[in-house]
């Protein structure tokens, strides 16, 4: 029963809410360590698990080696499953109410600097289908700071070529019409032209040889693949989403904006970017200016 009420449970975050199939996984894992737990503690039902049993799990958790963003999420996870057992009466009390993330050093995202993208993307090689597509790929994340799950769910419909948007699916099923770039529209144009040339039934924007939508870990693959080959080192899809909302807000300033872009519900997820913005600034001036340096 338990394992019912889990998967249940899943189901309705993947079909109702349409969390990412990233989200599901972890939130699936997160679960089975606590039904793992709750075996060994000799608890057959959720009913029987309280408060103080449960601050244990999470404890126990910590000291085996979770971080402090991990148990964040499984405490989200945690909050989100017991609500969802307590207002289909599976339960009469929630064990998980009160439960606090623990505090966590903030951790700013990495970014390429506008030569380092710069070197990525005008000499990248496109020799053949699959050179021209995963350029296509990387000017598309580069120019409108795609998620991964975003771009490769992408249909050919989805591209408006004449008026340079794209419309994408965000999290939660939210759609977001999005610029593209002038680079980006040539490299897809490219890639297009050689798609037409190759017989496949699947209307996926991004196709493998094999003529089927192309899934997020190859696209990680060839991504990584992509920066050791241009510029000397791995690189991961957000990488380049990261890029893309700070070199926008370095230039622009304007906050609001870039969290339209990025499909960003609140304004403190789009903030961090202020602190790399900042970073940049000051690296300025410790460069620049004449009194800035300590004196030696």
């Amino acid at each position: 029963m338990l394992a019912e009420n889990i998967e249940s449970w899943l189901r309705q975050l993947r079909v109702q809410r349409q969390l990412s199939p990233h989200t599901v996984a972890a939130y699936r894992r997160d679960l089975a360590h606590l039904q793992a737990y709750l075996k060994g503690q000799g608890i057959s039902g959720w009913n029987d698990l309280d408060p103080r049993s449960l601050r244990y799990f999470i404890a126990q958790m910590h000291q085996n080696g979770l971080s402090a963003r991990s148990l964040s999420r499984l405490l989200s996870a945690l909050r989100g499953f017991f609500r969802y057992l307590l207002q289909n009466g599976v339960i009469t009390r929630n064990p998980a109410s009160g439960l606090r993330p623990p505090k966590g050093e903030k951790r700013l995202p990495k970014v390429l600097d506008v030569d380092r993208a710069t070197q990525l993307l005008d000499h990248f090689p496109t020799e053949d289908f699959i050179d021209c597509r995963d350029k296509a790929i990387l000017e598309l994340f580069y120019s409108s700071g795609l998620r991964l799950a975003e771009l490769v769910g992408l249909n050919l419909q989805d591209l408006d070529r004449g008026q340079a948007l794209i419309t994408v699916l965000g999290k939660g099923g939210k759609s977001r019409m999005l610029p593209v770039g002038g680079k980006a529209i040539s490299a897809l144009d490219d890639w297009l032209a050689l798609r037409a040339k190759f017989a496949t039934a699947d209307n996926a924007l991004f196709v493998s040889q094999k003529g089927r939508r192309i899934g997020t870990r190859a696209v990680q693959l060839r991504i990584a693949q992509a920066g050791v080959k241009t510029i000397g080192e791995h690189l991961h899809p957000h990488r380049l989403r990261h890029s893309f909302a700070s070199h926008l807000l370095e230039s622009s300033q304007d906050l609001r904006a870039v969290q339209e872009l990025l499909g960003h519900s609140s304004l403190a997820s789009t903030q961090i970017y202020t602190h790399l913005d900042f970073q940049h600034l000051s690296k300025v001036y410790d460069s620049a200016h004449p009194r800035a340096k300590k004196q030696q």
